[in-house]
């Protein structure tokens, strides 16, 4: 199974707002800039994107290494995922979850990758969240009036 590491960022100004997204996918010395945006959405939306683009990319099953300032993404994708979607997509307090329709491809992608969400801190200069941040409000600001 090839190992590749992704990083991913999102940005939304105004929360909510116009947004972006930016992911990277590193395989050996390959690497690749994904990235996005839309006119009206939130930081979260825009998170969550990220890593599905970044997911739908692969090509074949892989080990990934999932790079994420976005402690909410590196949760969810560890331990509340599984939950639920056991409980048809509703979280702890028996609310729909938020952006299901993303969370539940996301959720049918992880189960073809082994993927491992890796927490780092933002804008602490890990060079790679620092150019995903980048070019996630570059992203962002394509859609601003």
């Amino acid at each position: 199974m090839k190992k590749v590491q992704i990083f991913t960022d999102g940005s939304s100004l105004g929360n909510p707002g116009p947004g972006g997204w930016c992911a990277i996918l590193r395989y050996n010395r390959h690497e690749k800039i994904l990235k996005g945006g839309k006119p009206q959405t939130t930081n979260n939306e825009m998170e969550i994107t990220a890593v599905l683009e970044a997911l739908r990319a692969l090509k074949e099953p892989c080990e990934v290494e999932l790079y994420t300032d976005s402690q909410y993404v590196a949760n969810a994708i560890k331990d509340w995922i599984h939950s639920w979607a056991k409980n048809n997509w509703k979280n702890a307090s028996k609310k729909e979850i938020s952006h299901r329709k993303i969370w539940e491809e996301i959720y049918n992608l992880i189960k073809i990758h082994r993927v491992t969400p890796i927490w780092v801190k933002a804008h602490s200069g890990h060079r790679e969240n620092e150019l995903c941040d980048r070019i996630a409000k570059e992203e962002a600001r394509k859609h601003q009036n």
